[in-house]
């Protein structure tokens, strides 16, 4: 597929999420506050994303040196767990390794963005039941014309605009990460904005036509209206070659239909190998559910490390 041929598809993907507020300039930031841990240094932040409401954050550095250092956009799962959002990266969840990515990013040389999702962290509010909070969003936003999953993908990719012009920064060296939500967060980002250097998915890699016929259901605020009439999940992972790309499944994981992952793996293959880049696409399964194993662990820190903090 030529450039320009990308670029159209990239533009046709953007046109199904929604209405959203305008991507110019760098987003405005204010700093609450900084403390010191073992592995790394914490900024909690609040950024301007979206001109709607503001968006609470937490940048990671390494606690040595002053850059510039590759760095990765850590998407946070969803898992129920509203409350969290962002702090999930310091804290943990328990589907993830024991070791929080926070310290385990820092400690390989990397700085790490999070920021609070729409519904999430310090954007809930709260309501009975808890679900009914991201419903009322959905509803909210679909009657203004805004895609829920398109204005939060607005806002990761806003989140990368300020992440990418800070000091210390290695703007040629980010990449992204997250597992679940995340995960689908992190291929959809990088799918989008080509400056992401590598990508890396755990856990929800799912190919949309194999999960739609299934009994099992995403949350409402990953919908797309008319997506499935124009794209696959690897049409959509596609956009991300010949960028470094690991994705890490489970093959007992109902967020993955294993048919699904057969369909998106050999389809990418094929479209590396187009590239010229054979090796930079790669999958790897594992005899588990939807949880994050050690294995995955050291997968997903080699990939960035091999593809970012060497470069």
């Amino acid at each position: 597929m030529s450039d320009d041929a990308v670029d159209r598809a990239r533009d046709g993907l953007w046109s199904l999420l929604g209405d959203r507020p305008a991507r110019v300039g760098t987003p405005s930031a204010r700093a609450r506050a900084t403390r010191d841990e073992p592995d790394y240094r914490v900024e909690e932040l609040v950024l301007d994303l979206n001109g709607i409401e503001p968006v609470p954050a937490l940048l990671i550095r390494p606690p040595r040196g002053d850059g510039p250092w590759p760095a990765v956009l850590y998407n946070h799962s969803h898992g129920g767990r509203y409350t969290v959002g962002k702090r999930e990266l310091v804290e943990g969840a328990p589907y993830l390794q024991p070791e929080p990515y926070a310290a385990a990013l820092a400690r390989a040389g990397f700085a790490v963005l999070a920021i609070d999702h729409w519904c999430f962290g310090e954007r809930y509010h709260p309501a009975d039941p808890p679900e009914a909070t991201e419903m009322r969003l959905m509803l909210r936003m679909l009657h203004r014309g805004q895609v829920p999953w398109g204005m939060m993908v607005h806002d990761s990719l806003r989140a990368f605009d300020w992440l990418c012009a800070q000091p210390g920064i290695d703007a040629r060296r980010v990449g992204t990460l997250g597992l679940s939500m995340g995960s689908t967060m992190a291929w959809w980002s990088a799918a989008l904005d080509p400056r992401l250097a590598a990508c890396v998915d755990l856990c929800c890699l799912t190919d949309l036509h194999a999960f739609d016929e299934g009994e099992v259901m995403h949350a409402p605020t990953w919908y797309v209206p008319g997506l499935l009439k124009h794209w696959t999940t690897a049409r959509i992972n596609a956009l991300i070659a010949p960028r470094p790309h690991l994705s890490l499944a489970g093959t007992r994981d109902p967020l993955t239909p294993v048919v699904g992952l057969d369909r998106i793996d050999a389809e990418l293959r094929a479209v590396y190998a187009a590239h010229g880049a054979p090796d930079a696409w790669r999958l790897m399964r594992f005899d588990v559910e939807h949880v994050e194993t050690p294995e995955m662990r050291r997968a997903s820190i080699d990939f960035l490390t091999r593809h970012l903090a060497a470069g």
